[in-house]
């Protein structure tokens, strides 16, 4: 199954202020109002150009609309983020429906982005990880990940009702400092240039390099202590056998 994106803005031209800001906004939000969810994935919908029945459908299977919900691994909140995740798409909060579901959207957008609109797929590397995607070279055997595709995949066709409720918004950078607004400008900047594989990929990168300093300086140690051990053991030798020490031994 593909996707074809979703385009255009509301009459207000809400999405357009909303894109202005860049990839690596902060998503401590834009309105100075509550929304209820439909608002919001309606917004995430717009904003990231992603069906908002497929983000509607994750958020269901994920944790049944619940802001408060925590998994046994760590996901936190509505979509369900990992906390290292949630700080890569700029999420501060995963326990704020806004920003959860903002962060949610972006990382799915990624994933339909990277399999060409292939929805299963991207299901599947939002529930198992990209790296087991390609690993498997589609869709992991994983009972879990099979079932979450084909449960998500229902919902989404099925159409879902969304709890009603409102949650406040408050304003983005209303209060920050010159350094953050600074400091987000730049992230922003290293957003477009890196993605969050990106980082993955670095982060394993550099994780073998330290492996290999290390082995390199635990042989390096070895070798001195081996030379140590050889120059003692000439030393000796040569003592014990130079004339002086043999007269003395008589």
């Amino acid at each position: 199954m593909r996707v074809n994106a979703v385009q255009g803005a509301d009459a207000t031209g809400t999405q357009a202020a909303v894109s202005s800001v860049g990839q690596g906004e902060d998503f401590s939000s834009y309105l100075q109002t509550t929304a209820s969810l439909e608002e919001i994935f309606s917004e995430a919908a717009q904003k990231y150009n992603v069906p908002k029945n497929l983000i509607k459908a994750i958020a269901k299977a994920e944790s049944d609309f619940r802001p408060n919900a925590t998994s046994g691994a760590g996901a936190q909140g509505i979509m369900q983020l990992m906390p290292a995740t949630a700080r890569e798409l700029g999420v501060t909060d995963s326990y704020d429906p806004y920003q959860n579901i903002m962060g949610g959207t972006k990382y799915i957008s990624q994933m339909l982005d990277k399999y060409d609109g292939n929805v299963s797929l991207a299901l599947a590397a939002y529930n198992a990880g990209s790296n087991n995607v390609a690993k498997y070279g589609g869709i992991p055997p994983f009972e879990e990940t099979q079932n979450y595709v084909a449960k998500v995949t229902r919902f989404m066709n099925e159409g879902i009702d969304v709890p009603g409720g409102s949650y406040s918004i408050s304003a983005a950078g209303q209060g920050a400092s010159v350094q953050e607004v600074e400091d987000s400008y730049y992230q922003s900047i290293l957003d477009q240039l890196f993605s969050y594989e990106d980082y993955l990929q670095f982060i394993d990168l550099y994780s073998k390099i330290q492996e290999a300093q290390q082995e390199q300086l635990k042989q390096e140690q070895e070798k001195q202590e081996q030379e140590k051990q050889d120059d003692s053991y000439y030393a000796y030798q040569e003592m014990r056998y130079s004339p002086a020490v043999m007269n003395l031994l008589g």
